[in-house]
């Protein structure tokens, strides 16, 4: 692969997906691409860039596009963000929406879906605090395979021994052969959709908490910024963000403000820009 070849693939992938590749890191887009290569019958990296180039080239685009998006995921990831889901959130959360019974929660970046399920498992545990609530989780992500993966729920040995507990895994898990596909009903708790972070999300409505982790670190600022604006606009002034352990708002936008003493956690600036653009009665027709 040239160098002008490797430019084209950079501007692309941040084009369409946010992502910003160095210039060494040529290497990992020719692990990447080259099994696509080969498996689509091309010549190589330079033929993957040449059908990229000319027309009738979207469906390869998004394949390439997929190839490139780190999905990794694992149940509790961090477990610090659950903590915080557990401790503070939802214990806000119950209190101020008492009279309506409802909170919407959105997974920006949901890969495999072991995050979403992570939180169903976490409403789950709560009982009879929750009873009687209509709780939704909006999972998202750009690649539709993984969200295939995820909406079937089914995981490896290995996959479930990262970061579930094994009392969990009794509970809520069923063996299958040598895989563990998540209860039914907590898969009927998550609706699954193709999402792109640089596309504009208004129409998923309101939200009163939103997991967006591990997902700003691979944008450069411009993005960072255009990104959690628009999550603003779309989390209730009372909501939160949950950021991964190497994200903050900080410098970024006045949008969010992080909670003094919780990695990760932030609240709407009620001084920002954005304050106003998120009522509570858009809570009754969005995101369904």
């Amino acid at each position: 692969m040239t160098p002008p070849e490797y430019d084209y693939l950079r501007r692309l992938l941040k084009e369409r997906s946010g992502l910003v590749l160095s210039a060494d890191k040529q290497y990992l887009v020719e692990s990447r691409l080259l099994p696509l290569a080969r498996r689509t019958g091309l010549a190589g990296l330079s033929g993957l860039v040449q059908t990229l180039k000319g027309p009738n080239a979207e469906a390869l685009t998004v394949e390439v596009v997929e190839a490139m998006t780190t999905n990794e995921s694992f149940f509790f990831r961090d477990k610090i963000p659950f903590e915080q889901f557990r401790q503070v959130m939802m214990p806000a959360l119950l209190a101020a929406r008492a009279a309506q019974k409802r909170i919407r929660i959105w997974c920006a970046a949901a890969a495999t879906g072991q995050e979403p399920y992570s939180l169903a498992m976490a409403l789950k545990e709560l009982g009879r605090e929750a009873a009687g609530w209509r709780i939704d989780i909006v999972a998202t992500d750009l690649s539709t395979e993984v969200l295939e993966k995820a909406k079937a729920g089914i995981y490896s040995q290995f996959e479930v021994q990262r970061g579930l507990p094994i009392a969990l895994l009794i509970k809520y898990f069923s063996k299958i052969g040598d895989t563990w596909q998540i209860a039914p009903e907590l898969r009927a708790m998550v609706q699954y959709r193709p999402l792109n972070l640089l596309a504009d999300f208004a129409h998923l409505g309101v939200f009163d908490v939103v997991f967006c982790r591990n997902v700003l670190i691979y944008f450069d600022q411009p993005t960072k910024v255009g990104v959690l604006d628009r999550i603003a606009r779309i989390t209730a002034r009372d909501g939160y963000l949950a950021l991964g352990a190497a994200e903050t708002v900080v410098g970024l936008t006045d949008s969010f403000a992080p909670i003094p003493d919780r990695r990760g956690l932030c609240t709407p600036n009620p001084s920002a820009r954005f304050a106003a653009a998120a009522p509570r009665l858009a809570l009754v027709g969005g995101g369904r």
